[in-house]
């Protein structure tokens, strides 16, 4: 499989401005890496230096205060979400790019499989169709069949967890943006997790994921970029050479 860039940040900055207080609280500063399809690039560093904030300026919930957010197309032209129309944000997340969250937000007593389709129903296609390719992905990440048509408010965390990431890759996104998706989970519950994630990398699908275990990074990482206020490095998965913007 050729290794393709999907995405490319270029000295990404946000900053929160308190408009009671008149002053700016800065966030990521001046952050630059990339995204390959097939390749894990993890985000490590201290609480506070804009993790989060650089998936979600990714995602377009939140707007970058300075830089470029270069995403490569399919057809090979690039767009930058940081300049990108509402509406073209919105077909991007409908069709390219999907978002994880630490945590599992659906309608309450939605059965899971309805949950995970949803992202099919969006796209049109025949409710029957999507709820049998969803039984599918189920069935491969070992979700439970008596499971699939309850309410996953009820689940474990890390039946929850594996709930979410099937949701966010039922659409096979080109890329998808991971926030400490194994948070708070047992060690049982993050080996499933982690399967998971492994799944989707070999499938093509390119994963900027945040991390904070040291071996999580290890064993999944190809590129490592920790992020501390001095300075930003960006690491092979070998660790052996570290190249410091």
């Amino acid at each position: 499989m050729s290794n393709h860039l999907i995405l490319k940040i270029e000295n990404l900055s946000k900053r929160f401005f308190l408009h009671e207080q008149q002053k700016s609280i800065p966030s990521a500063q001046n952050v630059s890496m990339e995204a390959f399809s097939g390749k894990i690039t993890a985000i490590t560093g201290d609480s506070g230096v804009g993790k989060s904030s650089i998936l979600k300026c990714v995602y377009g919930t939140y707007l970058a205060s300075q830089g470029s957010i270069f995403y490569y197309t399919k057809d090979g032209e690039y767009l930058d979400l940081a300049k990108v129309t509402e509406q073209e944000m919105i077909r991007l997340r409908k069709t390219d790019i999907s978002f994880v969250t630490q945590f599992l937000h659906c309608l309450p007593r939605q059965s899971t499989i309805d949950v995970v389709a949803k992202p099919l129903f969006d796209l049109g296609m025949n409710q029957k169709e999507a709820r049998e390719k969803t039984k599918h992905l189920l069935a491969e990440i070992k979700l439970p069949e008596r499971l699939w048509n309850l309410s996953p408010s009820t689940f474990s965390g890390g039946e929850k967890q594996r709930v979410n990431i099937a949701r966010g890759m039922i659409f096979s996104p080109r890329l998808l943006l991971l926030d400490e998706p194994t948070a708070s989970l047992d060690k049982a519950s993050v080996e499933r997790v982690v399967k998971v994630i492994e799944r989707i990398k070999t499938s093509g699908t390119a994963i900027l994921i945040i991390l904070h275990d040291p071996d999580l990074v290890s064993r999944l990482a190809d590129f490592e970029v920790y992020l501390s206020p001095e300075d930003i490095k960006i690491k092979e998965r070998s660790f052996e050479s570290v190249k410091t913007n």
